[in-house]
């Protein structure tokens, strides 16, 4: 066999070994899949909750999130403005609802777990701030801004669904952390409402 024709059959067998390496390391992830997968992104905040998905009655998945974030990236320029891979972003999804350990910090980064944040807020069946009270929220801010509207918010704001209303709430208290260390990661309370604006509101 001549040179040429034994590097071209070594180079095939490298390829086959290639191929063969990532079918091995695919399987225990799609063994787990087949048997663990539960889907957390597109599902209802009620049917999360129903199905114990829940810390402290947030999604266990947005949970873990923010925590990450809190601890890692408050300080982050362009936090939740610069998108992360979405090649990593998907990973981190599929991960979550296979039922894999996730470690944030060495499976992602602060930018794809800030992006699947939102991710998990946009595929929402009913958006954050619900389709129903939608109207009655835009029209108070068409309204101006006062004392008495603001009281008309806070109204409004109870009227979400229990499950809705505590997300609002524990998302609202993290966006604050964040807005507070808007010198370091030029994030603060307008810019931040420009980004979650749409992923709360559909």
């Amino acid at each position: 066999m001549g040179a040429g024709a034994l590097a071209i059959c070594q180079s095939k067998a490298a390829v086959r070994l290639k191929e063969d390496m990532k079918k091995i390391v695919a399987v225990p992830l799609n063994e787990q899949k087949d048997f663990t997968y539960q889907k957390l992104f597109g599902v209802s905040l009620q049917e999360l909750e129903r199905q114990g998905l829940t810390e402290n009655g947030i999604p266990a998945v947005v949970w873990n999130i923010v925590e990450y974030l809190t601890q890692h990236g408050l300080t982050q320029e362009g936090l939740f403005r610069v998108n992360g891979n979405v090649k990593v972003v998907e990973q981190l999804r599929l991960k979550f609802e296979s039922g894999v350990p996730v470690e944030l910090g060495k499976d992602g980064d602060v930018c794809s777990a800030a992006s699947l944040l939102k991710l998990f807020l946009r595929e929402l069946p009913d958006s954050l701030i619900t389709s129903a009270l939608q109207p009655r929220f835009i029209q108070l801010f068409q309204d101006g801004r006062n004392d008495v509207q603001e009281s008309s918010l806070r109204d409004l704001i109870k009227e979400l669904p229990d499950t809705h209303y505590c997300l609002l709430k524990y998302l609202c208290q993290f966006l604050t952390k964040v807005a507070k260390h808007h010198v370091q990661n030029r994030m603060n309370v307008h810019n931040l409402a420009t980004v979650f604006g749409p992923n709360c509101f559909q």
